[in-house]
């Protein structure tokens, strides 16, 4: 890979690829180092996030948005339910260096924050030209290092970031999931009051935590639903001994065959007993996995809340959140499988839902955190289905 960028006068930072190429720039965040994947988000907001989607976890994120850090951060913007995956996320690059936080929200400022979770950062990167690049090469594998003293074994982190085996065959799902169950009752944010409480006595629904975003479980209680959430390797016992309505495979990180080897039986026991099901991202793909699908490792993956995805029942053509390295084969559906909604960037599975079970699932994450509203129906959808059985 070759990317052509100035070195600064003292860099403070360095981002090393498995292939040799090297970015320095301005180190922030944490001190030291991580190996990951090196993935690009497309967002114009919504960095904090980001940064705290348990489905980054292994991966080091590249910002093409310039102006990070601007809105500084919050308790209330952090996605990640479980402390488990307080720091899933490797690593961030940034194009210019963090700026002043200018909102009435922030708390702290971002380079504090990442400092305070453990995230190590660069900023100073041509993130464009890193990015035409991974889409062109693939996600490269990498090591990001901050070093106050600019002091780097350059030929040491290379070396780290060739022998890192990647996320094909990790199952990284136990490594953020939630160590106990536990009840969900906050519902999502509405200007001026804040958050809410669910109170009612609505539909009972298990979250599977492999990963899940706090939004998914305000959206579930926006809705009315009661909610439990429960460990990545809960048996079907445990799911069923909470007399769930409905139940929810959550997004998540790492290799979706991987996370199905135990997750799978589960799934289809759930469907042999019509238990209804919604599966969002990583649980869309182990949903199919479990209907017998197949899953591959993309190129470029999506990562980004401005791509366009079809719902093929109505025509429509909504915009979306999504966040994946790994896609349903859609060639490998079986007959009792309906794709229903597709992505137009670039033809691939984007939804799908059972003939013979109450199952639907989609690949973006409709709760959109960050991202636009589009996809919200997806939780009235399902919810009222549970309402009407």
């Amino acid at each position: 890979m070759k990317i052509s960028q100035a070195p600064p006068p003292s860099p403070t930072a360095a981002l090393v690829l498995a292939d040799g190429t090297v970015l320095y720039g301005e180190g922030l965040g944490a001190v030291g180092e991580a190996v990951g994947e090196v993935c690009f988000n497309t967002a114009m907001t919504g960095y904090q996030e980001i940064l705290t989607d348990p489905s980054y976890a292994g991966q080091i994120i590249t910002f093409t948005f310039p102006h990070i850090g601007n809105v500084g951060v919050n308790a209330d913007d952090v996605e990640n339910a479980s402390p488990a995956a307080a720091t899933a996320a490797r690593g961030a690059v940034f194009r210019a260096s963090v700026t002043s936080p200018s909102s009435y929200r922030a708390q702290l400022d971002l380079t504090a924050w990442l400092r305070r979770r453990g995230i190590i950062a660069i900023a100073g990167v041509d993130t464009r030209a890193l990015t035409a690049s991974i889409r062109e090469h693939g996600m490269p594998h990498g090591v990001i290092a901050h070093n106050p003293a600019g002091a780097f074994d350059i030929e040491a982190l290379a070396a780290r970031a060739k022998a890192w085996p990647g996320l094909d065959g990790r199952d990284l799902a136990k490594e953020v999931t939630t160590l106990q169950s536990y009840n969900h009752d906050e519902t999502g944010w509405i200007w001026p009051d804040g958050y809410g409480v669910q109170n009612k006595r609505g539909p009972q629904i298990v979250v599977i935590d492999y990963g899940v975003k706090r939004n998914i479980l305000r959206r579930l209680a926006s809705e009315g639903c009661r909610v439990k959430v429960v460990t990545a390797t809960a048996s079907y016992d445990d799911i069923m001994q909470n007399k769930p309505d409905g139940v929810v495979l959550s997004n998540g990180p790492g290799d979706p065959a991987a996370t199905a080897e135990y997750a799978a039986p589960v799934i289809r026991k759930l469907i042999e007993n019509k238990v209804p099901i919604l599966g969002i991202c990583l649980g869309h793909q182990i949903l199919a996995l479990a209907a017998g699908a197949k899953t591959i490792k993309m190129a470029q993956s999506h990562h980004g809340a401005n791509h366009p995805v079809k719902d093929l029942a109505t025509g429509k053509v909504e915009i979306v959140s999504m966040n994946h390295g790994f896609t349903v084969d859609s060639d490998s559906l079986p007959d009792n499988v309906i794709e229903t909604h597709i992505s137009l960037f670039d033809g691939s599975n984007s939804g799908l839902a059972l003939k013979d079970a109450p199952a639907i699932s989609v690949q973006h994450h409709p709760e959109a955190s960050p991202g636009p509203e589009d996809s919200f129906y997806i939780f009235r959808r399902f919810v009222k289905g549970l309402r009407a059985a």
